[in-house]
């Protein structure tokens, strides 16, 4: 599944805020994320470190031998360098549940970059949105095609180190359920 520019500029706009329920697809995958803090925030810093990398997909020469990467937040740059050296805690403790959890080591930030390459059909999803689902608990939701298994370990490291504990799915579900719930 390729990601065109129109589609990139289109998931941008959803990083930017939730999108009209009319313009939903008949189904998106869900995400269950469990939180140790404000569901606010970690919506806030998700959608910073992904928009980041859409707009570099949207512009960048995925040619070069490393992509620039102004715009891609400082805690994440730290998150993804060896260590995890100097990245705020709940950024390093994702880190770790990451690895824990799904048994994968830490990217580095130019390998997670160039996953946002537009002709690399290895990046199964679109952005769709973040919805709160709890205290502690928030959905992520993307547009997977209608697939329920894709190419997602990218969309887990920044889900994870932008402040997950648990990042369960995904799972199908028809897209008036994403359409229920409030924005994170």
């Amino acid at each position: 599944m390729m990601h065109s520019k129109e589609s990139l500029e289109a998931e941008a706009e959803r990083l930017r805020g939730r999108p009209a329920a009319e313009s939903a697809p008949p189904v998106l995958s869900e995400f269950t994320v469990d939180l140790s803090g404000a569901p606010a925030r970690y919506a806030e810093r998700l959608r910073s470190v992904l928009s980041a990398a859409v707009s570099l997909g949207a512009a960048a020469d995925f040619e070069e031998e490393e992509l620039p990467t102004e715009g891609v937040p400082d805690w994440f740059a730290a998150v993804c360098a060896p260590g995890g050296e100097g990245a705020p805690d709940f950024a390093g403790n994702g880190r770790g549940a990451y690895e824990s959890r799904t048994g994968s080591r830490p990217w580095s930030l130019q390998d997670w970059l160039y996953r946002f390459d537009p002709d690399d059909d290895s990046r199964g999803w679109q952005w769709w949105d973040v919805t709160r689902a709890g205290p502690s608990r928030v959905h992520i939701w993307v547009d997977s095609w209608g697939e329920s298994f894709f190419g997602c370990q990218e969309l887990r490291w920044a889900a994870y180190t932008a402040g997950a504990l648990c990042v369960e799915g995904p799972v199908v579900r028809r897209s008036g359920a994403w359409a229920e719930e409030t924005p994170a």
